[in-house]
């Protein structure tokens, strides 16, 4: 049998391979020992203390340099967020504990979150005297707190179950607490402020002790008589028994207007007011603008035969609705206003009877504050429209639907749940068209068909949404700014708007009126009057 020649090249390669891996190895281990001795020189050239990491002092010294801790809890590795989670837990830990009987657990806590929050204190208020060593010291000991806490290994679903007890408690705590924030804030805002009282008491006193002032009243309403009913002038209507909210209506509109002296203010107020109203306004003059005062009480025919709501108001379950307030059927405080029930608050629905002579008025509420020149609302073109108003339903809230039953088939039927809202306050109105188009006798309509009050609730805006249904012009938003009196308003859409509206509960007059609005309402009112400084506490 032949044999296979020997093959040299095997073994070469085998050694060649076994050498490779010889070299290979070689070169890691003296790879791995040159980085050794590289880290053990750097160790040696450091200082004794330990210096924080570059990201530490980086985000140290941005505490340090910007004086801001809100920034610096923007940071990932931000030291002040992870020291007020770190509270957080401790809290919930305390809370366990204490069920557990473990009081000394939760006084190391609780003395360690003081420590933590004297801390943060630094912090804010003087971050250039705080190290880094310091920082992370306050965290390892609350972490090891935290740890021991943790080892106590209390069981998960009691702990969710604590958690799910003391979430439900809160929320009933701030259920009951906005209840009570309302029911105050409704309180305050109905309560005539003492001042505003002194105010029309003292007017009345000088009107019956001062015959001068009735004479002066009679005088210029003769000399003005034909400015009442002349179209060529500015007419505005204002119905209100605020005597100091109606002046500052009148002066800020008089002061910002080009021409005042062709301004026609007519006033509405009721018996009680009507006097110091009319003595107001002839102790003061608004640069030549003229103004005329009524009372309600004296429109005979705003009776129960005629108007829906006062024939409604002498029914026995419409004063319980309104007046009740026991039991689970009472009505909302928020409905109770006294503004619902005052005529003066549906006098709006009834201005082309009030003025017949006029064919376009403006009418304003006796919570705005005029800004800017108002002559050109009387030249805007309605297109046909009874009203011009500016739209509110940039949001959903202010849609159709947030102010009726759309569950009644007769609401359902007639209007679309998603149609636009809009704003009184400041309206523009053709009474020609009003007249033309029958509005005040479509209000009546809806007025009664709501008798049980299943297609709203109460308020003059939900039966006005009805009435001038697809007969509002929208006008630009900012002839008028609302919201000053509930919530926060863009200062820039505040200092463009011609009127702003202080609508909502926090009027300006009262102490519980938003601090900084005030101002602009404030700005009007001449607190140098005798009359105010006896009356108002400025």
């Amino acid at each position: 049998m032949r044999r296979r020649p020997l093959d040299l090249r095997r073994p070469t390669r085998r050694r060649w391979s076994s050498f490779l891996s010889s070299l290979w190895a070689w070169i890691i281990v003296i790879g791995f020992g040159f980085l050794m001795l590289i880290i053990l020189l750097s160790r040696d050239n450091r200082e004794p203390r330990s210096d924080p990491s570059p990201y530490q002092m980086s985000t140290f010294t941005s505490i340090v340099e910007g004086l801001n801790v809100t920034d610096e809890m923007l940071s990932p590795y931000s030291f002040t967020r992870q020291l007020v989670e770190q509270i957080s837990l401790a809290k919930a830990f305390i809370a366990l504990a204490k069920e557990n009987n473990n009081l000394q657990l939760v006084a190391d806590l609780t003395t360690q979150i003081r420590h933590s929050q004297a801390f943060l204190s630094l912090l804010a208020t003087d971050p250039s005297n705080v190290r880094t060593e310091q920082t992370e010291q306050a965290i390892r000991n609350m972490a090891l707190l935290l740890f021991q806490a943790q080892q106590l290994h209390y069981d998960t679903a009691s702990v969710i179950t604590k958690f799910k007890g003391q979430i439900q408690s809160l929320e009933e705590r701030s259920k009951t607490e906005a209840d009570k924030s309302t029911k105050y804030g409704q309180i305050a805002a109905e309560t005539l402020p003492k001042g505003l009282y002194c105010l029309g008491v003292r007017l009345t006193t000088e009107w019956f002790k001062n015959p001068a002032l009735s004479n002066k009243f009679l005088a210029e309403g003769k000399q003005s008589s034909d400015k009442l009913t002349s179209n060529s002038l500015y007419h505005f209507c204002i119905f209100s028994d605020n005597i100091m909210a109606v002046s500052v209506v009148v002066n800020s509109t008089t002061i910002n207007s080009i021409n005042p002296e062709r301004i026609v203010f007519h006033l509405v107020t009721d018996e009680v007011n009507y006097l110091p109203m009319k003595a107001w306004f002839a102790m003061n003059s608004y640069k030549g603008a003229t103004v005329e005062v009524q009372k309600v009480e004296d429109f005979s025919w705003l009776n129960a035969s005629y108007v829906p709501v006062l024939k409604q108001l002498q029914d026995a379950e419409t004063q319980s609705f309104y007046f009740s307030t026991n039991g689970q059927g009472a009505t909302p405080i928020k409905f109770r206003n006294p503004k619902y029930l005052s005529m003066l608050n549906h006098l709006r629905f009834y201005i082309p009877e009030i003025y017949p002579d006029l064919e376009k008025v403006v009418f304003l509420d006796d919570d705005v504050v005029v800004q800017r020149d108002l002559s050109g609302l009387f030249t805007i073109d309605l297109h046909g429209n009874v009203m011009g108003a500016v739209e509110t339903c940039m949001e959903t809230f202010h849609r159709f639907h947030k102010y009726l039953n759309h569950s009644h088939p007769l609401i359902r039927a007639h209007f679309d749940p998603d149609a636009c809202g809009w704003a009184f306050g400041m309206n523009v109105l053709d009474l020609r068209e009003w007249r033309n188009k029958n509005v005040t006798g479509i209000y009546h309509y809806w007025q009664e068909r709501n008798s049980d009050h299943t297609l709203w609730k109460l308020g003059t805006l939900p039966p006005g949404l009805l009435a001038f249904y697809g007969l509002v012009e929208p006008l630009d938003s900012k002839w008028h700014v609302l919201g000053l009196g509930y919530t926060n308003v863009d200062p820039k859409t505040i200092k463009e708007g011609a009127v702003l509206h202080y609508n909502g509960n926090l009027k300006p007059w009262l102490k519980i009126g938003m601090e900084k609005y005030k101002g602009l309402w404030d700005k009007y009112v001449d607190y140098s009057h005798p009359l105010l400084q006896q009356c108002l506490v400025h």
